[in-house]
């Protein structure tokens, strides 16, 4: 039976804080782990970096471990440390095979006694965030880097950071899922996925309802009257906007396929409110007496 030297598997000193054995070993799960490494042998390694950490990260373990040493086979490691079949535990569900050695030693029981419950494969969790867009991006998509927390083998958790493609014409509780993005998968299973939950920001002009944008225009009396033509903002640029006559202050016109893109484009509204100035000269307020004269004459 091979000796296992947990600390050079870990590529810590045997002086190693309990923080940097933690650090080494979230490295070196990420990097073997069947289910995102492209190395040959990444399994093996991953079961053996498990391992080591299930006893280096153990005071107890540990110390018992550094007890024992490489002359393991003359028996004087084992006595000196209280005999290690006294520990009687098991490998937490999920750690992985464990080899003979540390059966032997810190197990109980010999592998192929284990419980089928504690070396079943586990798909990885699915995990699950809310990222914020402004409605420009929303209109003609965006990269975000987002962050998240990734739960780790032995229920460790960590922030991981990831830019994300966000396509034109998403919109407010779409959810875009990641396949893979979420926790690593126990034993080889696979990772679980992350979902991703569209915010769209509230936006100082545009009212959002779906694809469909609402925006307020102001409309001068004699525009409303006489009729005219508008030059009006939209998320794909200005467009120009025929104002019938007689046109009343609430009134909504629709600008087809003007609002957030998708199978079936949003449209634009404009929702037409007709301001009257307030003179402040009094050629204006000649001009307003002159008016109310005319039309109350008229009607």
């Amino acid at each position: 039976m091979e000796y296992k030297d947990y600390y050079k598997i870990m590529g810590v000193a045997k002086d190693a804080s309990e923080a940097d054995i933690k650090k080494a070993y979230r490295k070196l799960a990420r990097q073997y782990h069947p289910d995102v490494s492209k190395e040959k042998d990444a399994e093996s390694k991953f079961k053996e970096v498990n391992e080591a950490y299930e006893v280096l990260k153990d005071p107890e373990k540990r110390q018992a471990y550094n007890q024992l040493g490489a002359d393991w086979k003359s028996g004087a490691g084992a006595s000196q440390a209280g005999g290690f079949g006294g520990f009687q535990q098991r490998q937490q569900a999920g750690a992985g095979d464990f080899s003979d050695f540390f059966e032997q030693f810190f197990g109980g029981q010999r592998a192929g006694a284990r419980s089928s419950q504690a070396t079943r494969p586990k798909a990885g969790e699915d995990l699950h965030t809310t990222v914020q867009i402004r409605l420009e991006e929303a209109y003609l998509g965006t990269h975000k880097t987002i962050q998240y927390e990734m739960p780790e083998v032995h229920g460790e958790r960590e922030p991981k950071a990831l830019t994300v493609k966000i396509p034109a014409g998403v919109i407010t509780g779409q959810q875009m899922r990641l396949t893979g993005q979420g926790a690593i998968g126990v034993q080889g299973a696979k990772a679980g996925d992350l979902y991703l939950k569209i915010e769209v920001l509230e936006h100082p002009q545009y009212q959002v309802a779906g694809r469909d944008l609402t925006l307020t225009v102001a409309v001068m009396p004699w525009e409303a009257a006489l009729g005219a033509v508008l030059t009006v903002p939209t998320l794909g640029g200005s467009v120009d906007v025929k104002i019938p006559s007689g046109t009343k202050s609430g009134s909504k016109m629709r600008l087809k396929g003007r609002g957030l893109p998708g199978k079936i484009p949003g449209d634009q509204y404009l929702l037409l409110q007709i301001q009257v100035p307030v003179p402040t000269t009094p050629e204006q307020i000649a001009y307003y007496e002159h008016m109310r004269e005319l039309f109350t004459a008229k009607s």
